[in-house]
């Protein structure tokens, strides 16, 4: 009798160890801030593989040595990780400020399409009255957080679209970092820009334009990065 059970024994320490050893774990914070991040995309070049941080910023993914992690969350400077090893990992991402964010546009959000890359997570998503699996498995939930998260982005991409710098700063007088600060205040939702047209966007930056004004002069900045 003892012999099956040592065989099991050994049998489950080796998937268990196989497993540990192809996972890797760790925490993705705000650099300079150390605020640990919740909702950021992490993906595996290689496999496929893809994972969304939780509430308090942790990660864990299959992946494998000599593979690429790529980590990104709206308005932060993507970030990536070449696997050496196994051991926890702390990804400090850098806040994307709204010019450089206006660069990459073209250059990195329009090449990334969700539903032709990971056409499996929208069906995943999927919930049938009769698969209790579909409602409660933790492979449907992930899969709901990141179609929630492709829907989040897609939005995003659609007001960076529109609301551009070389547009406002056409309409207001206003440059360099000061337009920066007006553009990160008084970014529209995805809902108003949806529903509006150039001449009511236009409307919208000048009546901005004049609120920004009435703010008293420390109200303009954006806090700074660092504590």
């Amino acid at each position: 009798m003892k012999y099956p059970y040592l065989i099991l024994s050994a049998f489950l320490f080796w998937a268990y160890t196989v497993n540990a050893q192809t996972t890797v774990k760790g925490t993705v914070v705000e650099s300079g801030k150390n605020n640990k991040m919740s909702d950021v995309f992490v993906r595996d070049n290689q496999n496929r593989q893809m994972t969304l941080t939780d509430s308090k910023g942790n990660f864990s993914i299959r992946t494998e040595t000599g593979h690429t992690l790529i980590f990104s969350s709206p308005g932060y400077v993507s970030d990536t990780l070449y696997v050496t090893d196994f051991t926890n990992k702390k990804i400090e991402m850098v806040a994307q400020t709204i010019a450089l964010r206006q660069v990459n546009i073209s250059a990195k959000r329009q090449t990334f399409d969700a539903h032709k890359e990971y056409p499996e997570v929208y069906t995943r998503a999927k919930v049938y009255p009769l698969s209790p699996t579909s409602w409660f498995s933790k492979e449907a939930k992930d899969a709901r957080r990141l179609k929630k998260y492709f829907k989040h982005e897609e939005e995003e991409r659609h007001v960076d679209e529109v609301f551009t710098m070389n547009y406002v700063q056409s309409i207001i007088p206003l440059r360099g970092q000061e337009l920066e600060n007006f553009m990160t205040i008084y970014r529209p939702s995805y809902e108003f820009v949806k529903n509006n047209n150039g001449p009511s966007m236009a409307v919208y930056i000048n009546d901005s334009y004049k609120k920004y004004l009435a703010l008293p002069a420390d109200k303009r900045t954006l806090p700074d990065l660092k504590e």
